[in-house]
C-alpha cells in the first residue's frame, strides 16, 4: 500500500512540475548485488482501451539488435487509484499490451538484470550501476515524444548520479531520491547514467561546462585530464565554429578490458583500461575522447536521414556509416595533431598505417564500403573465423577515403579549404536550417557541389566499389611521396594462438593446404611444434618448401601435405618529400 501511496504522490509532483504531463519513470536498486534495476513506469490521464508498451531492441550509435528484452523479468500493471492488477499480454518479444478500459493512471513495474559493463548495455553490482536508457527504459508506443520526468532511488551505499539529463530539485525530503526531467524518449535514452560514489570533475571551455565522471581505479592525474580534454574540445569545436550544447558529460570507466566508446547528443560514455593513461596509452585515450566528442556534430547532428527519430523495433538501415564512423576515425588523429599532441610524422604516420591496414585486409577487395555500412547489423558486430576475407571495416576505410576528400578539397580550392568547411555546410543545411539528415544522394550531391565537380566517378571507384586509389597521384600535391612497397613473400596466411587456427585467409598456403579454423597444429614436418614454436619454425621455409602437418581436427589426427606459397600483401610507404609547400602547411596547420 505504502509503494502505491508514492506512485499518487508523484504522479501529483508530475502535474504540479510539468502542468499534467503522462508520462514518468521511477529507478530503484534495492539490492545491488541480484544486477537488478527494478523499473515503475507510471502513466497518467490515459484515454485509451489498450496501450502497447515496448522495450527496444537496439542501442543507438551501435549497430547490432541486442533484444534487451531479454533481461526483462515478468511485467505487471495496476489500476494506480484502485490498487487493482490490470490484463497484460506480450504479443511479440519486445511488446506488452495492457488492457487498460480507460484507466487513467497506470503503474507498469518490471525488473531488469544488468550484468554486462559495456557503453551500450546496463550494469549493476554493490560497487556501481550504470544505466545505458535504451536497455532500460520501456516506453508507451504512441508518446514517445511526450517530456517527463525520472525519479533516481539510489541504494543507500550511492551517494552520487551524473548524468546529462536536466536535474530537478529533490522535492521528495529524501537524500537517496535524485529528479530529472526529459523532454522526449529518445533524450531520456540517449542520456546514460552513473550511479554510485564515483570521482568527479569539471573544467570550462568558452563558457560551456564539461562534467567528467569517472568510475574505476586508476592512475589518471586529472589536472593533466583537465588541460589535455579542453584541447581536445577546443579542437573539434573549431572545425564547426560553434558547439550546440549548454553543458556536456563525459562517463569513465576504468576497468580490465576497455571496449572504446559511445556517442550522445550531450554526452558520452568511455570505457578504457584502467592503464590507459600511462606512456603511450595516453594518447590512444586522449584519441577515443576526440572520436566521442566528434560525435556530438558528426552522427548526432550531421546525419544520415535513416538516423533519427529512431525506429527501436528494427535494425535501421544505412550505407553511410563510412562517413559517420570513417570521417570522425580520421579527425581523432587529426585533432590531436591540431591540438599540438602529434608531429607531422606521426599524423603521416596514422595515415599511412590506416591505408596500409585497409589495402592489406583480402576483405577490402571484397566488400565495398558502402556495403559494410548497410550490412554492420549481421556483419560488423558478429564477425566469424572468415570475416577477414570477406570483410572490411566502415571505420578504417571510412578515415582513409574522409582523406582522400579532405586532400581533394585543399587542392581544389588552392589550400583556402578543407573538409572542415564541407562538415560546416552539412552542419548548417542539413541539421540546422531543415533539422533532419540527408539521404546517400543528397550527401553525394552535397560534396559535388562543394567542389563544383561530379563525385559519382569516386563514389562508383571507392565507395560501391572496391578499386585501389592511385595514393601517390592524391597527396603528391600535400608534397607527400607515396611509394607501393608491397613484394612477394612467404607468409603462410594463417592465425594461430597457441597451436590453435583462428583464421585462415583465402587463396594461402594454408587454405591451400587445407587447415581451417578451429584445427589444433600438433607437428611440423614430423617435429611436434609448442606454442610460439611453429610461428618461427614455419618462417624458416622458403617458396616451395615441403609441408607436412599433422593437425587434431574434432579430435581427430589428420595429417596435411603441400607446398609453402609467395603472397604479396599491399603496402605503401609514405613520406614528406621535404618540400612544404602552401598546401601541406595548410593541411597540417597548427591551431593552437
Amino acid at each position: 500500500m505504502l509503494k502505491i501511496i508514492f506512485s499518487i504522490v508523484s504522479l501529483v509532483l508530475i502535474s504540479t512540475l510539468l502542468d499534467a504531463q503522462k508520462i514518468s519513470y521511477h529507478l530503484r536498486m534495492s539490492k545491488p548485488q541480484s544486477h537488478y534495476f527494478e523499473v515503475e513506469m507510471l502513466i497518467e490521464d490515459n484515454k485509451q482501451n489498450e496501450l502497447s508498451v515496448k522495450m527496444p531492441v537496439w542501442a543507438p550509435g551501435s549497430y547490432l539488435v541486442r533484444e534487451f528484452s531479454k533481461n526483462v523479468n515478468i511485467v505487471n500493471a495496476y489500476d494506480v487509484e484502485k490498487n487493482i492488477v490490470l490484463p497484460i499480454k506480450k504479443s511479440n518479444k519486445n511488446t506488452w499490451k495492457i488492457q487498460t478500459n480507460q484507466v487513467k493512471k497506470i503503474s507498469i513495474k518490471y525488473e531488469v538484470y544488468a550484468f554486462e559493463l559495456s557503453v551500450r548495455t546496463s550494469y549493476l553490482d554493490i560497487l556501481h550501476g550504470f544505466v545505458s536508457g535504451s536497455s532500460v527504459f520501456m516506453y508507451v508506443d504512441q508518446w514517445k515524444d511526450i517530456p517527463g520526468i525520472l525519479f533516481i532511488h539510489t541504494h543507500p551505499t550511492f551517494k552520487k548520479v551524473s548524468t546529462p539529463l536536466a536535474k530537478m530539485k529533490e522535492s521528495l525530503g529524501s537524500d537517496n531520491i535524485f529528479l530529472f526531467q526529459f523532454k522526449n524518449y529518445d533524450e531520456l535514452v540517449d542520456s546514460p547514467i552513473e550511479i554510485g560514489n564515483h570521482q568527479e570533475f569539471e573544467f570550462d571551455v568558452n563558457g560551456i561546462v564539461h562534467r567528467v565522471a569517472i568510475y574505476g581505479e586508476s592512475n589518471a592525474d586529472f589536472e593533466l585530464m583537465k588541460k589535455d580534454m579542453k584541447k581536445i574540445v577546443l579542437a573539434a569545436t573549431d572545425v564547426f565554429k560553434e558547439n550546440p550544447n549548454k553543458e556536456y558529460l563525459f562517463i569513465i570507466h576504468n576497468v580490465s578490458d576497455g571496449q572504446g566508446g559511445l556517442e550522445h547528443s550531450n554526452s558520452c560514455t568511455l570505457s578504457v583500461d584502467r592503464d590507459s593513461y600511462d606512456g603511450d596509452k595516453y594518447l590512444g585515450f586522449l584519441s577515443l575522447v576526440a572520436h566521442e566528442y566528434f560525435h556530438l556534430w558528426n552522427v548526432k547532428r550531421i546525419r544520415p536521414i535513416e538516423l533519427g527519430p529512431f525506429d527501436y523495433d528494427n535494425e535501421v538501415y544505412t550505407d553511410l556509416l563510412w562517413v559517420m564512423e570513417g570521417f570522425t576515425s580520421y579527425y581523432d588523429e587529426l585533432l590531436l595533431k591540431r591540438a599540438g599532441y602529434y608531429t607531422n610524422d606521426q599524423l603521416l604516420a596514422k595515415i599511412n598505417s590506416g591505408v596500409n591496414y585497409v589495402e592489406g585486409t583480402y576483405g577490402s577487395r571484397i566488400q565495398p564500403v558502402a556495403h559494410a555500412s548497410f550490412d554492420a547489423w549481421i556483419k560488423a558486430y558478429r564477425p566469424n573465423e572468415n570475416s577477414s576475407n570477406t570483410t572490411m571495416t566502415y571505420y578504417s576505410r571510412g578515415a582513409m577515403l574522409a582523406a582522400l576528400i579532405d586532400v581533394k578539397i585543399i587542392q581544389k580550392f588552392n589550400g583556402e579549404k578543407c573538409l572542415d568547411h564541407f562538415l560546416q555546410n552539412l552542419y548548417q543545411e542539413y541539421y540546422k536550417k531543415m533539422n533532419r539528415g540527408f539521404t546517400s544522394d543528397e550527401f553525394k550531391n552535397a560534396l559535388s557541389a562543394f567542389l563544383q565537380e561530379d563525385c559519382s566517378p569516386f563514389f562508383e571507384d571507392f565507395v560501391y566499389g572496391t578499386k585501389t586509389p592511385d595514393f601517390s597521384e592524391y597527396y603528391k600535391a600535400l608534397g607527400v611521396n607515396v611509394a607501393y612497397t608491397g613484394t612477394p613473400k612467404v607468409n603462410f596466411g594463417a592465425s594461430i594462438n597457441n597451436n590453435v587456427v583462428r583464421s585462415v585467409r583465402r587463396n594461402s598456403t594454408a587454405e591451400n593446404l587445407g587447415l581451417q579454423a578451429n584445427d589444433v597444429i600438433i607437428s611440423l614436418n614430423d617435429v611436434n611444434v609448442k606454442g610460439n614454436e611453429f610461428e618461427k619454425k614455419i618462417q624458416e621455409l622458403s617458396e616451395n618448401s615441403e609441408i607436412k602437418l599433422l593437425v587434431s581436427r574434432d579430435q581427430i589426427q589428420l595429417e596435411l601435405h603441400g607446398k609453402m606459397n609467395l603472397f604479396e600483401t599491399p603496402s605503401y610507404r609514405f613520406s614528406f618529400n621535404g618540400e612544404k609547400n602552401k598546401l601541406q602547411k595548410y593541411w597540417l596547420r597548427e591551431i593552437f
